[in-house]
């Protein structure tokens, strides 16, 4: 068995790993990763009410046990371009490729809603530089200038990609 297992049929075992859009049953497992990594400004603190309003844009990587051990969140910000968000892993989970899984399944969302691009504010540019991200420039993105202290990356989506091809 590898490390991730995408389980599309049936019910997973306790080892496998299902990425899925979120439900309302993840929302406090959301949460509570979103708090995680927020509580130490990694990330943008967001509320269970938060998540509930955005559901439907967000993804989750969860365990045979259906906790949330990933996620990652889709934000409009314009008819072509969105923003990705959220990105969170567990730090009981990390190095298993669950980050990679999580931005995989919102691009592949952001396509589906015909977006052409992605962004994203980070503080980690290596890890989205391997999933096919370069730098963008803060002026692109005026209400970001907020955030000096991260870097802005982003991707152009192409429609012949695999989904789960950069996780692979």
């Amino acid at each position: 068995m590898t490390p991730v297992e995408l389980v599309r049929d049936g019910a997973p075992s306790r080892d496998e790993i299902v990425v899925r859009r979120a439900r309302l049953s993840d929302v406090d497992g959301i949460a509570a990763l979103v708090q995680e990594w927020a509580a130490e400004s990694l990330l943008l603190p967001r509320s269970a009410g938060e998540i509930v309003r955005a559901i439907d844009d967000f993804v989750v990587a969860t365990d045979g046990r259906a906790r949330v051990l990933a996620c990652a969140a889709l934000r409009e910000y314009s008819p072509s371009l969105a923003e990705l968000t959220s990105v969170a892993v567990s730090r009981a989970a990390h190095g298993r490729g669950l980050g990679r899984l999580v931005v995989c399944a919102v691009e592949t969302l952001a396509r589906m809603r015909g977006h052409d691009a992605m962004f994203a504010h980070t503080l980690q540019p290596a890890f989205f530089a391997a999933l096919g991200y370069e730098p963008a420039e803060r002026a692109w993105f005026p209400e970001k200038r907020a955030r000096p202290h991260t870097l802005c990356v982003q991707r152009t989506l192409t429609a012949d990609e695999q989904p789960f091809a950069a996780a692979a």
